[in-house]
């Protein structure tokens, strides 16, 4: 199981003195992690998930009728973000240098993912309006 490893290695700064969080708001995940161990460890965490059930598993919980339960929470918004994010990570997998990491140095690193960031946004379709852009009133 990874994901009790991958929640365990969480450590978010502080704004101000003290130690790191370990402590996560809220998890999305895709259908892969939809699981009741899974849940259940992030219950335990008092983590909000957002994560798609499975069609067996929906299936299952309707076979069994009132004794399958209720389906667990979703919440789209916060799945339709999840998407987003996915896209531009897949956007910028597309460059060889972030890829497979030529640069041994995190700064310079760093400094290549804004470039490519830079690049993503310059080649975005000028026909389609970004969030920040005002609708084209005459």
């Amino acid at each position: 199981m990874v994901l009790p490893v991958l929640v365990g290695l969480v450590r978010v700064n502080r704004p101000g003195p003290g130690r790191p969080r370990s402590r996560l708001d809220g998890l999305a995940g895709d259908r892969a992690y939809s699981s009741k161990a899974n849940r259940r460890i992030l219950r335990t965490r008092r983590t909000r998930c957002t994560i798609p059930e499975r069609g067996d598993q929906k299936a299952n919980r309707r076979r069994r009728g009132s004794t399958g339960g209720r389906p667990p929470d979703f919440d789209r918004e916060a799945y339709r973000r999840r998407n987003r994010v996915e896209r531009l990570m897949n956007r910028r997998k597309q460059y060889r240098a972030l890829a497979t990491r030529y640069d041994k140095l995190a700064t310079t690193f760093r400094a290549t993912v804004r470039i490519v960031d830079i690049l993503i946004r310059l080649r975005a379709r000028p026909d389609r309006p970004t969030q920040q852009d005002p609708p084209n009133t005459p």
